[in-house]
């Protein structure tokens, strides 16, 4: 397997901020009561089931240091991406399969609302948290971090050319025909930020619209997966066997190659 450390976002692309948000399912229960799995009180430690997507990381020490200070243990459900996630809350809103979900973000954050999944409550922590990011003023999730999301591109396929893409319009030429591989934004957050993001830049009505700008991503032979796992994992040729040298990504991602990579990445051309 080829893997080349030397990833770099695209300049100018300006891509939609994605936020995240940790959230209270609808048990009906306050959080204060989540976890609870008898009516009588018990000196056995109790269990919160944290619903999230498949690119949740987190150490071992984060779990074993909560359940530490609160007594309670944590179950980690695991869905797909941000959409799936979101479909199986949903689905479930009447017979809930967690108490807390963690990982949606602002393209999915009216759906979530419109559909009553969550039960209010307001962090003592938000006061920490920039009044612009906090776009639920009922407060049914919880703002935590945020990111940008852009295009990521495989250094060592443009060392000889063709010169690294600038603009997002660039995607459509030829000559990055075939290497372009985004996530569906039915299931996908990233992939619904830049679907997002492209009807922001061209809009609707003139010479050449977001629809234009797909029509021509198609014929220039992007390809569409189901979520980022897939499409970082298995297409993108920086991070896996794939063939795709550009991915809709975070811009987290080059970093994070730095941190998570079991030899150090030094020198020239580096990080």
């Amino acid at each position: 397997m080829r893997r080349t450390p030397e990833i770099r976002r695209i300049g100018g692309l300006i891509i939609a901020l994605t936020l995240l948000a940790a959230a209270c399912s609808s048990t009906g229960s306050a959080p204060s009561e989540l976890g609870n799995t008898t009516s009588e009180s018990t000196a056995q430690p109790t269990e919160i089931v944290l619903l999230t997507h498949d690119a949740f990381a987190v150490s071992d020490n984060v779990f074993a240091d909560f359940t530490a200070q609160t007594g309670i243990s944590i179950k980690l459900l695991q869905s797909d991406d941000a959409g799936t996630m979101l479909n199986q809350a949903i689905l479930t809103k009447d017979n809930p399969i967690a108490d807390v979900a963690f990982g949606i973000d602002n393209t999915f954050l009216s759906r979530s609302l419109s559909e009553g999944i969550f039960v209010s409550y307001e962090s003592p922590s938000l006061a920490t948290v920039p009044k612009a990011l906090q776009l639920d003023p009922q407060h049914h999730v919880t703002p935590i971090d945020f990111g940008d999301v852009c295009v990521n591109y495989d250094k060592a396929a443009f060392a000889d050319g063709p010169a690294v893409p600038t603009y997002v319009r660039d995607l459509t030429d030829p000559i990055y025909k075939d290497m372009l591989v985004v996530e569906d934004p039915a299931i996908s957050s990233p992939g619904l930020a830049f679907l997002l993001a492209t009807i922001s830049k061209f809009g609707d009505t003139g010479d050449f619209t977001w629809k234009d700008f797909w029509a021509k991503l198609v014929t220039n032979g992007v390809k569409v997966d189901a979520g980022w796992t897939e499409a970082y994992y298995s297409d993108f040729s920086a991070a896996s066997d794939g063939t795709r040298p550009l991915v809709v990504s975070y811009a987290s991602s080059p970093p994070a190659e730095v941190i998570s990579s079991k030899t150090p990445l030094t020198g020239e051309g580096r990080f």
